[in-house]
């Protein structure tokens, strides 16, 4: 008999669902998880047919942090071990950092440690107000060390340091006001909310919204005052000159739905 998946992906209405399926283990990290993670990922950036992707968890929690089985066998990794697996770990935050089409996470639950991690590289973070998040790293004697980046880029160095150096448990009011999750709402109204932004997004051109989630990286990438403002020209320039800003241009002026909601 097949192993159960670890992630699972389901496409639907231009829309991807993918979800942790660990729920007997409250989807905790490992580096399994990781990997098949980041190849899901991987694959969808592939597709041309797709407006969003809704990333969560099955059963009572998003992603409670790291396995404990994978946690006890890498206290005996090597240094080059080590590096190695917190590259692969990298990589699957990554793909979902880069992932062309919007994400929007689904939490509810625990977020903790590389769950909360998961919510710094998506677009849009909904969570439920009985949620609990926070990177408790430091209380175990480690870091938050892949997901630093990524947090540090969402909520800021002054709040990044307040709570890696705590590793303060957040409950769902303080996450939003910290800026880590950008709409709280009751469990009933999860679903409801997440379907408020996937209509929010097919409102806008599915190219448009790639190179914005481009546009971000490469300002927060740029060496200089001057980079940053040759990124910011170069891309009105390009989106101009591109048929999606031509015909939504043509749309507005006209008074017309543009091609992308017909």
């Amino acid at each position: 008999m097949s192993e159960a998946p670890l992630v699972t992906t389901r496409i639907e209405h231009a829309v991807a669902h993918v979800r942790l399926a660990r729920p007997e283990k409250r989807n905790a990290f490992d580096d399994h998880t990781a990997a098949t993670l980041a190849e899901a990922f991987r694959e969808l950036a592939g597709r041309d047919d797709l407006r969003a992707v809704v990333l969560g968890g099955e059963g009572k929690a998003f992603c409670a942090g790291g396995d404990l089985a994978w946690m006890r066998r890498v206290a005996d990794y090597t240094d080059d071990e080590n590096l190695a697996d917190a590259a692969a770990f990298q990589t699957a935050f990554d793909a979902i950092d880069r992932c062309p089409v919007p994400v929007i996470a689904r939490v509810q639950g625990a977020a903790l440690g590389g769950g909360a991690g998961l919510l710094a590289v998506c677009d849009v973070v909904v969570c439920t107000e009985d949620a609990k998040l926070g990177f408790p790293e430091v209380r175990l004697g480690l870091v938050p060390g892949v997901v630093a980046p990524y947090v540090v880029r969402r909520i800021g160095p002054g709040q990044a340091r307040r709570l890696f150096l705590t590793g303060r448990i957040l409950d769902a009011a303080e996450a939003l006001r910290v800026g880590l999750v950008d709409e709280v709402v009751t469990a009933a109204d999860l679903d409801v909310a997440v379907e408020k932004s996937l209509a929010e997004i097919a409102l806008g051109a599915p190219g448009a919204q790639a190179r914005a989630k481009a546009l971000v990286r490469d300002v927060l990438e740029a060496v200089d005052t001057e980079a940053r403002a040759l990124v910011a020209r170069r891309a009105i320039a390009d989106a101009r000159a591109s048929d999606e800003g031509r015909a939504g241009t043509v749309a507005f002026l006209e008074r017309k739905d543009p091609p992308w909601r017909t």
